[in-house]
C-alpha cells in the first residue's frame, strides 16, 4: 500500500463540474488528495493544460459521472510514487497528457506516460508540451516523416499545434504553408515561421500557385469538415493527407476511390495514444522536443494563463474561439 508523505495534505482544492451544462456549473471545492495506485505517481500541479475535450465533458456532450474534475494534461513535481514504479522518483519534474483529474492541486498519472522535464524548461510552459507538442512531433516525425525540401500545408497556423508543427517542419527543412481566419492570426503564423499564410476562403487556389500546380507533399488538417475536401485537392500525386482533428465537425464518410482519382493519395486519421504506446517512445519524443527547445529551434506559446479557480472563465474564452497558442490553468 502506497504511503503518502506526512507533509502532503489530506485534501486539496479542485475545479469541480457539479452537473452537465455551461461553465457556470464549475465550483471551487475541497476534495481528497488521491493516492497513487501501483505504476502511478502523485504529482503536485504546476500548471494544467486546457483542451477542448474538457468542454465536451463539462457540457454533457461526452458522458462522464458528475460531480467531475476534468483534465488529463498537466505538469508538476512528483511527491509520491506507487508500488512497482522504478523509472520516476520523488522530486522529479514531469509533464503528462495521461493524468487523472488535473484541474486540481495534485493529480495521479501512469509512471510510463510521464515526460521528464529538464531543469532548463519552465514547468508552466512544459504544460504546453504533452498534447500539442507531442501531437506536432508525431505528425511530422512519424505519420509523415518531413524532410528537407518537402512542402507542407497545415490548418490553424496560429493555434497551439499549428505554431509548434510549423516550427518543427521548418527545423526539418520544409516549406510550410498554412491557413488562418484573421489578420491577427496571420501575424502569429508568420512569426512561427510559415512561408505562406492564406485565408480559408482561397487557400486551395493559393497552394496551387505557390507549388506551381504540383501540390503539397502532405496536408495536415485539424479543422475537418470545412476544409478537408480542399486540403485533399491540394496534395500532390502519391502525397498524404493527415486528418488529425475536427474543429469544424467530423468529415463525412467518403469513397476511397477518390484517393485514386486524386493521384493515388495516402490518407490517415492518427491519434496520440497510438504514437505513445511505450515509455521508450514517449521518452524519444520528449527528448527531441525538449532538445529543440534548449537549442532555440522551438519556442512555446503559452498565450493565456488563468487561475485554476477561474476554470469557468477559461472555458468561456476557449469556447468563444478567442484563444491562440496554449491556455493553461495555474493553481
Amino acid at each position: 500500500m502506497t504511503q503518502i508523505p506526512s507533509e502532503i495534505p489530506e485534501t486539496m482544492r479542485a475545479a469541480v463540474v457539479l452537473e452537465a451544462g455551461g461553465p457556470e456549473n464549475f465550483a471551487w471545492r475541497e476534495v481528497p488528495v488521491p493516492t497513487p495506485a501501483p505504476n502511478q505517481v502523485l504529482v503536485e500541479t504546476a500548471a494544467t493544460g486546457l483542451n477542448f475535450i474538457e468542454t465536451y465533458q463539462r457540457s454533457g456532450l461526452y458522458k462522464v459521472e458528475y460531480p467531475f474534475v476534468p483534465g488529463s494534461e498537466a505538469s508538476g513535481t512528483v511527491v509520491a510514487v506507487g508500488d512497482d514504479v522504478d523509472n520516476v522518483a520523488v522530486g522529479d519534474r514531469v509533464a503528462t497528457a495521461s493524468g487523472t483529474a488535473t484541474y486540481a492541486e495534485f493529480f495521479v498519472a501512469p509512471a510510463d506516460k510521464l515526460l521528464p522535464v529538464p531543469d532548463s524548461i519552465d514547468l508552466v510552459e512544459a504544460a504546453a508540451i504533452p498534447l500539442q507538442g507531442m501531437t506536432a512531433h508525431y505528425l511530422c516525425r512519424s505519420t509523415f516523416e518531413v524532410t528537407a525540401g518537402d512542402e507542407v500545408f497545415l490548418t490553424a497556423g496560429a493555434g497551439g499545434v499549428g505554431q509548434l508543427l510549423t516550427q518543427m517542419c521548418k527545423h526539418l527543412g520544409a516549406k510550410v504553408y498554412t491557413a488562418v481566419s484573421t489578420d491577427k492570426k496571420r501575424e502569429i503564423a508568420l512569426a512561427a515561421g510559415a512561408d505562406g499564410v492564406f485565408n480559408y476562403e482561397d487557400f486551395g487556389q493559393r497552394l496551387k500557385e505557390v507549388t506551381g500546380g504540383r501540390g503539397v507533399d502532405v496536408a495536415y488538417d485539424g479543422v475537418g469538415a470545412d476544409t478537408f475536401d480542399t486540403s485533399l485537392e491540394s496534395v500532390r500525386p502519391r502525397g498524404m493527407i493527415v486528418l488529425f482533428g475536427a474543429a469544424s465537425g467530423p468529415v463525412p464518410p467518403f469513397d476511397l476511390q477518390r484517393l485514386n482519382a486524386a493521384g493515388s493519395l495516402f490518407a490517415t486519421r492518427p491519434g496520440l495514444a497510438y504514437y505513445t504506446l511505450t515509455a521508450d517512445e514517449v521518452a524519444w519524443r520528449a527528448g527531441e522536443i525538449f532538445g529543440w527547445l534548449a537549442e532555440g529551434a522551438l519556442k512555446l506559446s503559452v498565450d493565456q494563463r488563468f487561475d485554476l479557480a477561474d476554470a469557468a472563465e477559461a472555458h468561456r474564452t476557449l469556447e468563444s474561439r478567442a484563444t491562440t497558442g496554449k491556455t493553461v490553468l495555474i493553481p
